[in-house]
């Protein structure tokens, strides 16, 4: 590398470092002029790791502010501090620590936020597992990660044979009374709340893959930068001190990055246990709050409630609906701006490369369906089959992403491929004349019909601008002379009268003929996973 390049890279990661400053101080996060308070944040996210120490820096900040509503009611930031503390030293008396492996399996709810806060007290490493594993799932995880304890909400214990010889506690009963099993609240109640001395150093925390074609992988983060927020906050304007309704499952990459980071503004997260789009509308009204984090499913049957079901409540304090974690469909984000406002942030990432690109609402008006333009801190680039990089606008390649807060491979010791020190996301998909990025699909889910490439998502986003149309899923199937044809599954809007004929006639009125499904299959519901990614291995 010449003199020349090596300065150039220096520049630009000084501009880097500038710009993310000046967005988390717009944000509220640099408490300028109090340059020595956010020194104090720094040394607690290092200290404590992101769950810790972001509880900790708005405990601080305001101890009677308050941290999260759940179905048992409000939790001070305060009391959510001194309550993990309590269980971080009930664990450490119980021989957990800087090596062991807690899992929480849980629904969202303060005994997953006190369980994530005690482990990074304790320098452990947390494993959030997904509320849909079904035991083959859980055991294989549990085995390669080296889960240690497990965290688990009672509606799960018949899923628990499935992992031998680990400690077990309660994070939350349905059954009052007395359990065999140590249960979170009691423990807390019977311990020392005292602040414990830092861990020498910390534990991270493992993310798992979607898993929609097999066992999930870990995607372990054992540490990140506290600029790396800056990705998020450059196009989404959260602050500080508002309030924030978690609809996405914090086990997931959605929901955990925005509950850190509100956290980290000391804004209030309102969360259930169990998704309810009428409650959900409740909860953003009740609370007045400014920001709504959702995987598209759930965006969906908000929007499909009934008029006079939406129009009881009052959530003109949006500003922010946050969607990510699947494909956003340009009907479903169009009705959302028309029944909200112009509110919709679409974002593309993964769970191995984070944050690649956001939508705001002025590109969405632009290009609906658009995925938007990368945020300070994250590049991301086209490649083809060959490597070569892809500049001009509407010719698809293979995505590429460079980001903070992108991870360093999978626990087994595999990762993904690499180009230029960016890294695969899997997907393909091209830039327009504007610089916007569309997602055309994934690079495994393309279908080759008569020598012609289609990705499913075309077709799929094309019936569900029907109104008769609820959702729809279109996988390849074996054909003898064009080598895989289209089928298409169809879930009708109640009262529908759509058949196969109407299915097929529509998509060849709008695609080119070898987009056009050969077989239709009308299905009362599409199988999806916890957070709303359809299984087209359950399709056939």
């Amino acid at each position: 590398m010449s003199v020349a390049e090596l300065a150039g890279q220096v520049t630009g990661k000084l501009t880097e470092t500038v710009r993310s400053i000046e967005v988390m101080r717009r944000a509220g996060l640099v408490p300028f002029p109090r340059l020595d308070e956010g020194v104090r944040s720094l040394v607690a996210i290092h200290r404590y790791g992101p769950f810790a120490g972001a509880n900790h820096i708005a405990a601080r900040r305001d101890p009677a502010a308050v941290g999260i509503v759940d179905d048992l009611g409000p939790l001070t930031f305060k009391q959510l501090d001194d309550q993990s503390n309590a269980l971080a030293r009930a664990w450490a008396e119980r021989g957990l620590g800087p090596d062991s492996v807690i899992a929480a399996l849980c629904r969202d709810h303060r005994g997953l936020v006190l369980t994530m806060a005690a482990s990074g007290k304790l320098g452990a490493r947390l494993l959030l597992m997904n509320t849909g594993f079904a035991k083959p799932q859980l055991a294989d995880v549990a085995s390669r990660e080296g889960v240690t304890a497990l965290v688990y909400d009672q509606e799960f214990t018949g899923l628990l044979d499935a992992v031998p010889g680990v400690d077990r506690y309660l994070a939350w009963v349905d059954e009052p009374g007395e359990h065999d099993i140590p249960v979170l609240t009691e423990i807390i109640a019977s311990t020392d709340d005292r602040p414990l001395h830092a861990p020498a150093k910390r534990g991270g925390f493992v993310l798992l893959t979607s898993g929609t074609t097999g066992t999930p992988k870990g995607a372990p983060r054992p540490h990140t930068s506290p600029l790396a927020s800056a990705q998020f906050l450059d196009r989404i304007p959260l602050r500080s001190g508002e309030a924030t309704f978690m609809g996405a499952p914090l086990f997931h990459g959605t929901g955990l990055s925005q509950f850190i980071l509100s956290f980290a503004l000391g804004c209030t997260v309102v969360m259930r246990r169990k998704f309810d789009p009428e409650l959900t509308l409740k909860g953003v009204a009740d609370h007045r709050c400014t920001a709504l984090v959702l995987v598209p499913t759930m965006l969906q049957r908000i929007v499909d409630l009934p008029p006079e079901v939406r129009n009881r409540y009052d959530t003109s304090c949006l500003r922010i609906i946050f969607v990510a974690g699947s494909a956003l469909s340009p009907d479903l984000g169009n009705r959302a701006n028309a029944e909200f406002g112009d509110v919709v942030h679409n974002l593309y990432g993964s769970t191995e490369v984070a944050v690649a690109t956001v939508a705001t609402p002025e590109d969405w008006k632009r290009a609906p369906g658009t995925v938007g333009r990368a945020p300070v801190g994250c590049r991301v680039a086209l490649y083809d089959e060959n490597g070569g990089k892809i500049t001009a606008p509407n010719v698809p390649g293979r995505v590429f992403v460079g980001s903070g807060l992108s991870f360093g491979g999978y626990t087994d010791g595999r990762n993904k491929e690499m180009i230029d020190g960016l890294l695969s996301s899997g997907d393909v998909g091209h830039f327009d004349e504007d610089g916007l990025l569309f997602i055309d699909g994934r690079d495994d889910e393309m279908i080759v019909s008569g020598g012609e490439n289609v990705f499913p998502i075309e077709v799929e986003n094309l019936l569900v601008e029907r109104e008769d149309v609820v959702e729809a899923a279109v996988i390849g199937v074996e054909d003898p002379d064009f080598g895989e044809r289209l089928k298409a599954f169809v879930v009708r809007a109640e009262g529908a009268d759509l058949d196969e004929d109407g299915v097929r006639e529509y998509v060849k009125a709008n695609l080119a003929r070898y987009k056009v499904p050969r077989d239709v299959e009308f299905l009362a519901e599409l199988p999806r996973n916890a957070t709303g990614k359809v299984l087209r291995t359950k399709l056939s």
